[in-house]
């Protein structure tokens, strides 16, 4: 708990130098890293700690800043994509630097390239235990429109 609040307060004012919260940058770092830059809403849901209702909320209050719009599924009129905009990805292009910075050093180089694999191995193992879903619509199948 301790690291975790060390590093996320450290993150936080970086974000907000950016005019981001910390799920706004979640959000747009998981739809830039998914295919064609878009996530079904379910998946993004899936995919962070938010609930179907608290995505929408982010997804409504950065689709006003113009960050994301939102793409109805042409097969299913149920489903929706949240899809990054090119604001988006420039928004997340400019903080990205500064977070990759924090990362490596406070959490890199705090460790041996040894030690660092075999806790990114033990993390990933945890995740995938307590998040299942935590790469929902990462990858897509053939013929998978929505």
């Amino acid at each position: 708990m301790e690291v975790h609040a060390g590093l996320s307060s450290r993150f936080a004012a970086q974000f907000e130098e950016h005019g981001l919260s910390p799920v706004e940058f979640e959000v747009l770092m998981r739809l830039a890293r998914s295919p064609e830059h878009q996530l079904r809403m379910t998946d993004l849901s899936a995919q962070t700690s938010l609930s179907t209702s608290g995505v929408t909320r982010v997804v409504d209050r950065m689709e006003r800043d113009g960050l994301l719009r939102r793409r109805a599924c042409p097969s299913d009129r149920r489903s929706a994509y949240a899809v990054v905009t090119e604001a988006g990805m420039a928004r997340l292009a400019e903080t990205l630097p500064g977070h990759l910075q924090l990362i490596q050093e406070w959490f890199i180089d705090q460790l041996d390239a040894d030690a660092l694999e075999q806790l990114l191995s033990a993390l990933r193992t945890v995740r995938d235990a307590v998040h299942p879903g935590a790469t929902a619509g990462s990858v897509r199948s053939a013929g998978d429109d929505c």
